[in-house]
């Protein structure tokens, strides 16, 4: 077995922010004793903010405890959480009609409904981990459940909603293909179960097909109902970092299926939109472009939020590992060199998650007002799964 000592190093650096700044920092801060769940509406330093609970935030730390417990260390206190978010979403998060809710306040009452179809995915994704690492029967069931629930509403446009954003006339968008794909093959994989891996495979092939336009080496966010392209600001949006995250999921899920020029396709992709949304002035990758490279109609579009960085550093160690093409490398170097220097909070253990173009933190809400154990989380446990790989190939 030959060691690259390249990737030993880095696996340390990645294995240290998790397991002795990240993680910790939701252990001490976040977790609700008295009422169930995660406080996630959280400033840098841990201070609560607010004791609404989004069901995003919750259904996605299922994942992220669940994770560290299933592919970091079987710590008991990881997967305690996991239970314990768990039994908190599962007695509130749902509607009489099995769709999960947007948000509950801190005993569980609703405060907003199900008007987020994007909660549905993120309750599988947590379902199937936390499945995944317990083999709760109980568990399963409400996954299967909830995939039945989505799968009755996906065929039937207009049946849902995508908040906090939403669709342009006559169209669909690519997040819901994207999560969808990713999930569905999860819980596929889990179970054994072919044909609900291959709905997944399904949602991906309509984003590699339908979204991602390899003439203009773009990945629309919108796209019409028939699959033409729409010609205004929101149709012409661009999220690289968005679209970089998506691709890495068709890495995995085409994998996993055994498509190598699938992969490849995605590889390739991640380098364009590397290449559209990095600021070679002042460093990062922004948050949004226009297709036709006007002013862009997303919000906040030359931020520099710290999840592009993380899904980034995600996706070009497993596009290097599948493609072994020297610029996935020269690229992390770069991402990593960027985010390690502005968005840790030494002193806390967490990362900032809202700068500016020039790299100054800013407090407008851009999407929900949380600072999730999601992005930062997952991306270093999967850069830390990479990096073990690696360092030993």
């Amino acid at each position: 077995m030959r060691i690259n000592s390249r990737f030993v190093d880095l696996l340390a650096i990645y294995r240290a922010e998790l397991l002795e700044r990240v993680a910790p920092f939701w252990l001490k801060h976040a977790i609700d004793r008295q009422h169930g769940g995660l406080l996630t509406c959280i400033a840098d330093d841990g201070t609560v903010l607010s004791t609404d609970k989004y069901l995003w935030s919750q259904l996605r730390a299922i994942w992220t405890f669940s994770a560290l417990y299933n592919r970091v260390e079987r710590r008991s206190e990881w997967l305690d959480v996991a239970r314990h978010v768990y039994d908190f979403a599962s007695r509130y998060g749902r509607d009489a009609e099995g769709r999960w809710v947007f948000a509950v306040d801190q005993n569980g009452r609703v405060l907003q409904g199900a008007d987020s179809i994007f909660a549905d995915g993120f309750a599988l994704y947590g379902l199937t981990e936390l499945a995944r690492a317990t083999g709760d029967q109980g568990v399963i069931d409400l996954a299967l459940e909830t995939y039945d629930n989505v799968q009755r509403r996906l065929v039937a446009p207009g049946s849902y909603g995508i908040g906090p954003f939403t669709l342009p006339a006559n169209a669909k968008a690519h997040a819901v293909s994207m999560i969808f794909a990713l999930v569905f093959d999860e819980l596929g994989q889990l179970l054994g179960d072919d044909a609900i891996s291959a709905a997944g495979r399904t949602h991906a092939d309509e984003v590699m097909d339908a979204f991602l336009r390899p003439d203009q080496r773009l990945l629309y966010e919108y796209v019409h109902l028939d699959n033409t392209l729409i010609d205004t600001p929101q149709g012409r949006a661009i999220v690289p970092g968005h679209a970089i995250e998506s691709l890495w999921f068709m890495i995995e899920i085409y994998r996993r299926a055994g498509q190598p020029e699938r992969i490849q396709q995605a590889v390739e992709a991640i380098r364009w939109h590397l290449e559209l949304g990095w600021d070679d002035e002042y460093g990062g990758i922004v948050h949004a472009r226009d297709a036709a490279g006007g002013q862009p109609w997303w919000r906040f579009a030359d931020a520099k939020l710290w999840w592009p960085q993380t899904e980034a550093l995600t996706a070009l160690l497993l596009a290097y590992e599948h493609s072994r093409e020297s610029w996935c490398l020269d690229w992390f170097a770069r991402v990593h060199d960027y985010a390690y220097r502005h968005y840790p909070v030494a002193q806390h253990g967490e990362w900032t998650q809202r700068l500016d173009r020039q790299g100054r933190p800013f407090s407008e809400t851009v999407a929900l007002p949380v600072k999730d154990p999601f992005h930062l989380p997952r991306a270093l446990i999967y850069c830390v799964n990479a990096l073990q790989r690696l360092a030993t190939t």
